[in-house]
């Protein structure tokens, strides 16, 4: 008899608040023409070094991470994984500013007006 073991299915590198993935869907409900999801990149930028960048992307990446959200697919650039693994994103909004939050155990620092991070 051979003795199988299943494995759970593996944890996203990010995990969205509920509030993120409202945004998400916000987001998908006035999509361009062509656009399957939002896509989350760290893109190399301010004084920190990378940046976070949130875009819908028209075409799926094999090698990027895709999660289904209730209101649409969110997708993880495939180069970016490594530098956000175990992060919360969150949307948060007040009388003077929304946007995205990141909570990225990987950063090791940051800039002093929080546009780019360090890992």
């Amino acid at each position: 008899m051979t003795d199988t073991k299943t494995r759970p299915a593996p944890k996203a590198a990010v995990t969205l608040t509920a509030s993120a993935e409202q945004r998400v869907a916000d987001l998908m409900a006035k999509a361009p023409d062509g656009a399957i999801g939002v896509k989350l990149s760290t893109p190399r930028r301010g004084c920190s070094g990378l940046a976070y960048s949130v875009d819908y992307v028209n075409e799926a990446n094999a090698f990027d991470e895709r999660i289904e959200t209730p209101g649409g697919l969110f997708f993880i650039d495939g180069a970016s994984v490594l530098y956000l693994i175990g992060s919360t994103m969150d949307w948060v909004e007040d009388d003077f500013q929304a946007g995205f939050v990141f909570n990225n155990p990987n950063a090791t620092g940051s800039c002093g007006c929080g546009e780019s991070f360090t890992v």
